[in-house]
């Protein structure tokens, strides 16, 4: 039986595990794909302290390195359910069944598609959820980019180094981005805005032709932009579809108390799939910390019997 099981590769599950194997725990760390979560689709990573820039796969490189020099071990497989009980938990994975005493859930979170007609069709034939991945196939193109928070404007400057026009799409009247992106995005030629509108339909057979967009204000308006590509940039979905701790109607994992605690006893959260205000890289990393010390201080209880 492991003392704890970290579920998630991404900087909140690294960071938990850097901090699990440094207590001295016997951990696992489960990943479904690949170390590193969304900051392997970040281009650019400007606000993470001591790196005035970094790419995200750069920054998610180093954490990998940090935690393999201290011995974590890191297992590709998809966690598909977890079982409690008085004498632990057991993770089930595609690849087998796992007991734990504790358990770090890190799992993050994946793009929130549009949900329109057209879009699975055209996935990877010219809809896009990350321009880091997909950006250079649009080399000279007309692309549309929807969204108005942090990741869609970041984006959106990134592919102005690639494309011929970067059209933002916003269902708001103003960006949501914080004020310094707001003003590179302004201020760049290449970026163009289209106010109070959002997606009805991706145009294209085999491939996408652009995009039909209608007025929030009269959805009866409507318009189609012609585009070689479509980026989208409206949010994400939490991976927590494996457990049964209470959650927020988003699926976002509610914690207990402020050690990060969930309402299934000897199992904390950590990072974006938690319900908290602000996702970020340092929030996730002080999450991680914190769950590790949290689940640390549980397993020496369970072990001494004094839960």
């Amino acid at each position: 039986m492991y003392d704890l099981i970290i579920i998630g590769g991404g900087p909140a599950g690294l960071t938990a595990a850097i901090y699990a194997v440094r207590a001295g725990l016997n951990i696992a760390v489960f990943e479904k794909i690949g170390v590193g979560g969304q900051l392997l689709l970040t281009e650019s990573v400007e606000n993470y302290p001591g790196f005035s820039f970094i790419s995200g796969p750069d920054l998610m490189e180093k954490f990998e390195t940090h935690a393999r020099k201290l011995g974590v071990m890191i297992t590709y497989e998809e966690v598909k359910d977890t079982r409690s009980t008085g004498k632990g938990h057991t993770v089930i994975t595609d690849g087998g069944e796992y007991e734990t005493i504790s358990i770090i859930l890190a799992s993050g979170s994946m793009p929130r598609k549009l949900g329109v007609e057209g879009e699975d069709q055209l996935m990877g034939r010219g809809v896009s959820y990350c321009a880091v991945c997909d950006g250079p196939f649009f080399r000279e193109k007309e692309v549309v980019v929807v969204g108005g928070g942090d990741a869609a404007v970041k984006e959106s400057i990134y592919l102005t180094k690639l494309v011929k026009k970067v059209t933002i799409v916003h269902r708001r009247d103003k960006l949501r981005a914080v004020k310094i992106l707001q003003d590179q995005a302004f201020s760049n030629p290449k970026i163009h805005f289209i106010w109070d509108h959002v997606a009805d339909r991706i145009e294209g057979d085999d491939k996408l032709e652009g995009i039909t967009i209608k007025n929030v204000k009269n959805p009866d308006k409507k318009k189609t932009v012609k585009a070689g590509g479509v980026f989208v940039y409206i949010g994400h979905i939490p991976n927590t579809g494996f457990i049964n701790a209470d959650k927020t109607d988003d699926g976002l994992i509610i914690t207990t108390s402020p050690m990060l605690e969930t309402s299934i006893r000897g199992v904390f959260v950590a990072g974006d799939c938690r319900d908290t205000n602000l996702r970020q890289i340092t929030t996730c990393v002080g999450d991680g910390a914190l769950a590790a010390y949290s689940a640390n201080d549980y397993v020496e209880k369970f072990k001494s019997g004094h839960l």
